[in-house]
């Protein structure tokens, strides 16, 4: 078991980051332990992420600098990956085509209209929230992008439990859709959502706690929506769908973050 999650946070790691990690295993078994060690990764990237806003907060830029940098890190340490997984998946929904047709559409190299437009007022979403965040200090900042980094990833933990097909035979889709037990994902899920209210708690109290789990609830049902949507459309999951929840998720958690 020690050496399964060993495997599965390499895993989670080599897949969803673009960190120096090599995955040296690549099978169901593993792409389930990796899955359910997703919100770890979105931890890392979570932290790295909110040093440089801290730092440049601290340092007397103002909040919107340092909100620039928090959201543009994440992309960074993914290579884009993710946000070319929304912009896919954006073009084969706008294309209104049959499954097979949308399928074929995500695959090709260029973005399309509906992905371009999809990316802009997305990262501009991510900035503003961002922005009124760091714009009551930076631990508001920083407890914001990390809640929202774990949550993201937390959602393509769900998106892989059992039930949920993949729409292609190949791929990263292929290889981790219905690998995680409901049960595993639900534990993960109250684990992740637990987590963020305790941050809220040392942050604020009681009402901060109430707000970051909201928040991260928030985002794990937009996601849920997006992914129930994508299975009618497409018959099944991606890896560019996968991109798209994970943005989508991050998202409405730093949304619902900026509220109130």
């Amino acid at each position: 078991m020690t050496s399964l999650n060993s495997h599965g946070v390499r895993f989670a790691f080599g897949t969803l980051t673009a960190l120096p990690v090599r995955v040296s295993r690549w099978d169901r078994t593993t792409a389930r332990s990796g899955m359910l060690w997703a919100p770890l990764a979105g931890l890392a990237v979570g932290l790295l992420a909110a040093l440089p806003g801290v730092l440049l907060l601290l340092g007397g830029s103002g909040p919107l600098v340092a909100a620039v940098a928090s959201a543009a890190l994440p992309a960074a340490l993914t290579r884009g990956l993710h946000l070319d997984g929304l912009a896919d998946t954006a073009d084969g929904l706008g294309s209104a085509k049959p499954a097979e047709d949308a399928l074929r559409i995500m695959k090709q190299s260029d973005i399309g209209p509906f992905g371009v437009i999809t990316l802009l007022f997305v990262l501009l979403a991510q900035v503003a929230a961002l922005f009124e965040l760091y714009g009551r200090g930076w631990a508001d900042g920083a407890v914001g992008t990390v809640a929202a980094a774990v949550t993201a990833r937390l959602a393509l933990t769900l998106a892989s439990r059992r039930g949920v097909p993949p729409a292609r035979p190949e791929g990263l889709g292929a290889a981790v859709a219905g690998t995680v037990p409901p049960g595993g994902a639900a534990a993960v899920a109250g684990a992740v959502v637990v987590c963020c209210a305790a941050a809220g708690a040392l942050l604020g109290g009681h009402g901060a706690a109430l707000h970051l789990a909201l928040a991260a609830l928030a985002g794990l049902a937009a996601a849920q929506l997006m992914l129930g949507h994508c299975v009618r459309r497409f018959g099944g999951v991606t890896g560019d769908v996968f991109g798209a929840l994970e943005e989508t998720a991050g998202t409405v958690a730093l949304l619902a973050l900026s509220l109130g």
